[in-house]
């Protein structure tokens, strides 16, 4: 029969046992933990770099926009709807025998507006007597204004303003003279276009690609390291940006001036992108 004094030292020694197993399971753990958070130094992310590339190409424009507005002001909108319709016939049927497709001309905003002016009252005419010397008196008027004023309605303005998409360029000064001659206000232009510009997105980004990789090549042999897979990419440009050859304008030495030469220039489509890799 065991004593009590040896049932006690074998309840303490399994205890101690325990306690043995239990710190070392709660030690790895912490040690675990230590490590996920890297504070032994050794971090869970995969080391990175990022390389920028730049590519651009250039093309010259294929179609010119012209902008232009037609105003007219009248006693009732409709009359000025129909002084404005005289005006547009006029544009369209010039387009027309320019060559310009119906389908190249929008209208991107038509509306009519009320015309207001301030108005006074004159009130009638006051007398005003001023004694001369000797006793004479001599009379003069006066006129003034009887508050308060108000907004008189006096007409009515009506406004449309057209887009016109020019696909022979070689006409665009022509178009934009003759336009000039048909009363439309507001006539600016022309911006200079490429009509399908994302094929030319599609070059571009292709060779700020190719920009970047090349680079990313140099850089990783330099630094000794292996690139892996791209992590991320990001681009940024594709915007137009034109370049005028000359401002050449001619004129005519007698009779109506002749259509200015516009030169339509280069654009030029950039992309600028940026590749980040995994490295070894």
């Amino acid at each position: 029969m065991e004593t009590i004094e040896e049932n006690k030292k074998r309840i303490f020694q399994v205890l101690g046992v325990l306690i043995i197993v239990l710190s070392v399971f709660y030690a790895v753990k912490i040690f675990s933990e230590i490590k996920k958070v890297s504070l032994l130094g050794e971090s869970t992310q995969p080391a990175t770099i990022s390389f920028s590339g730049h590519g651009e190409v250039t093309a010259v424009p294929d179609i010119a926009n012209v902008y232009f507005t037609i105003s007219k002001d009248a006693g009732t909108v409709k009359d000025a709807q129909a002084a404005v319709a005289v005006i547009e016939k006029k544009a369209l049927d010039l387009l027309k025998t320019k060559g310009v497709d119906d389908k190249d001309i929008q209208t991107s905003n038509a509306s009519f507006n009320p015309k207001y002016e301030y108005k006074q009252a004159v009130c009638p005419p006051v007398r005003i007597d001023t004694i001369e010397v000797g006793g004479g008196s001599v009379g003069s008027t006066a006129s003034y204004y009887c508050p308060p004023g108000k907004q008189v309605l006096t007409g009515y303005t009506a406004s449309e303003s057209i887009t016109v998409k020019i696909r022979n360029t070689d006409n665009v000064g022509d178009i934009m003279q003759g336009l000039g001659t048909t009363g439309v206000s507001d006539l600016n232009g022309p911006n200079f276009a490429i009509d399908k510009e994302d094929t030319l997105k599609a070059e571009a980004r292709k060779k700020a690609i190719e920009d970047a990789k090349a680079k990313a090549k140099i850089l990783a042999k330099d630094l000794g390291v292996s690139l892996s897979k791209i992590v991320s990419f990001s681009e940024n440009g594709n915007y137009p940006t034109m370049y005028a050859k000359s401002a050449m304008m001619d004129s005519a030495t007698g009779g109506a001036p002749a259509p200015a030469v516009i030169p339509k220039g280069e654009n030029t489509i950039s992309s600028d992108v940026t590749i980040t890799y995994e490295i070894r």
